[in-house]
């Protein structure tokens, strides 16, 4: 299914693979943040509350 990439296939596939590990990296510090942010607005709306 894949092409022949002749000479350049290391190049090729390593890019996908960093492009790859760059998209997981993004996507798990978005998924940090969220948290976070979820936490403090959690914490904010408790002592508003009380």
């Amino acid at each position: 299914m894949m092409p022949d990439l002749g000479k350049y296939a290391l190049e090729v596939n390593s890019s996908y693979v960093l492009s790859l590990l760059a998209l997981a990296v993004i996507v798990g510090l978005y998924a940090k943040r969220s948290r976070a942010v979820k936490h403090d607005l959690a914490a904010m709306e408790a002592v508003h509350d009380a």
